[in-house]
């Protein structure tokens, strides 16, 4: 198991989860009411984030905010 630290996972599953849903960043950050380079940095784990931020990005991607945090399948 490769051990990550939070910044990582959330990223990686922002990205994961944004492509997943055929989602361009700006038309992301748009949705979440983000700047896209904003969304850029969190998916290149260059920025931390609030909690408020947060739960836009889990709403924008229709999903649980704590699913954000779980360490993706693939890199278990």
């Amino acid at each position: 198991m490769i051990l990550l630290d939070l910044l990582h996972i959330f990223g990686t599953n922002v990205r994961l989860y944004r492509e997943r849903a055929g989602i361009s960043q700006e038309k992301f950050a748009e949705l979440c009411g983000l700047h896209r380079t904003y969304i850029s940095d969190l998916e290149r784990f260059q920025r931390n984030i609030s909690i408020h931020n947060i739960e836009k990005i889990a709403h924008a991607l229709e999903l649980e905010a704590y699913t954000l945090f779980l360490i993706p399948e693939d890199l278990k």
